[in-house]
């Protein structure tokens, strides 16, 4: 008995240490880049603790003066830190209950895009590229003029921090 609860302890140990190295140390140096971002916080670790093709960023809490921009400023801050590596799924999660999620290419775009992409750009079209925890499109693509359009997807954007974490709060 004491030899299967001491492998047990030793698997609980690896699993820990591998996410720490992987994801979760370089996403929270990743996110203290910008001291903005303290007002979120926002954790970065793989699926099930075990799961190497789907990373989960879980928004744990946001300070009482946080803005939808800055959840999103911290999101973009995070998978620039993880764009070295490669998943088939990102998760956006809060408390640990998924929300959204979205294709590893997507989120790897957005980290590699960090640098120089327009935030307003990247803010519109975040919603149209993700889909419901059960696969299905969270929201659709907008077209028409621009101004109808850029309004779409705004709402699209708020709507989608409505139902990641601001109803839950």
């Amino acid at each position: 008995m004491a030899k299967w609860l001491k492998g047990g302890i030793l698997a609980m140990i690896l699993i820990i240490a591998g996410n720490a190295i992987y994801v979760t140390v370089p996403a929270y140096f990743g996110k203290r880049e910008d001291p903005r971002n303290a007002k979120v916080t926002m954790v970065a670790y793989l699926r099930w603790g075990v799961d190497p093709t789907t990373v989960v960023i879980d928004l744990l809490d946001v300070n009482y003066a946080t803005s939808p921009a800055d959840v999103t400023r911290t999101m973009l801050d995070i998978a620039k830190a993880l764009k070295g590596r490669s998943f088939t799924t990102a998760q956006m999660a809060f408390r640990g209950n998924a929300k959204f999620q979205m294709d590893g290419s997507y989120f790897r775009k957005l980290g590699e895009e960090r640098e120089w992409q327009n935030p307003v750009y990247t803010i519109r079209t975040l919603p149209e590229n993700l889909r419901t925890p059960d696969g299905r499109p969270a929201f659709g693509t907008w077209t028409g003029g621009w101004l109808g359009v850029m309004g779409k997807q705004m709402e699209d954007h708020n709507e989608m921090h409505r139902l990641w974490y601001i109803k839950d709060l």
